[in-house]
């Protein structure tokens, strides 16, 4: 989206925008694939004391767009922060389901692992994942990643390979985000417990067993 917003001159963004959606229309079907939406249009409503109201315009055509659409264009978006998008943006019609995706559980790290792991190394076997998985709870994918990588760069540093126990160590030495923002992880999770779907097919399945 930050490819449309445009301020040399007056309404080349909401051309942008229809560009952009014309563009989608004419090789469709197709998926419309939007990331981070809410810094996109968390602000819009409040957009005329800051942009003259283009946020406004723009986030009222792309709803507009949206709901009178005859072309298969499937659209779907990311967000971190999903409680700030306007209502009438969440509702059915226009984005059908909302999903939770929460940090990953056991199964998933392991899996996670073995993906990161297999990228940079053709013989995994010699790495203990349970092990790894029960020393990262908490930690999101991106998390694992970046203690994987920070544990190859100290070992290469010294000039051998990299070891299970490196990796440990600099798990061990990464703060995740689900402690240094416990208060907003929390909170994101009581707001998606009572609003949204777990992407986890796991979770979802207790739910529906509960309900």
């Amino acid at each position: 989206m930050g490819r449309v917003y445009d301020g040399s001159m007056v309404g080349r963004s909401e051309a942008n925008l229809r560009n952009a959606l014309k563009t989608a229309e004419s090789i469709s079907p197709a998926i419309l694939f939007i990331d981070e939406i809410d810094k996109a249009f968390a602000g819009s409503t409040g957009s005329a004391d800051s942009d003259g109201g283009t946020s406004s315009r723009i986030f009222g055509s792309f709803l507009t767009w949206m709901q009178e659409k005859s072309s298969p264009v499937f659209v779907m978006a990311t967000a971190n922060r999903v409680e700030r998008l306007p209502g009438e943006f969440l509702r059915k019609g226009r984005f059908d389901e909302i999903f939770f995706v929460d940090l990953p559980n056991s199964e998933e790290r392991k899996e996670i692992f073995r993906i990161h792991l297999s990228k940079r190394r053709r013989e995994i076997s010699r790495f203990d994942l349970d092990q790894l998985v029960m020393t990262c709870e908490g930690f999101s994918g991106a998390e694992i990643e970046q203690a994987l990588i920070a544990a190859m760069y100290e070992a290469f540093a010294q000039d051998r390979e990299f070891t299970q126990l490196d990796i440990i160590a600099a798990i061990r030495a990464t703060l995740p985000l689900s402690k240094t923002m416990s208060e907003q992880v929390t909170a994101l999770r009581d707001w998606a417990r009572q609003r949204a779907r777990p992407a986890a097919s796991s979770v979802a399945e207790y739910q529906r067993l509960e309900f």
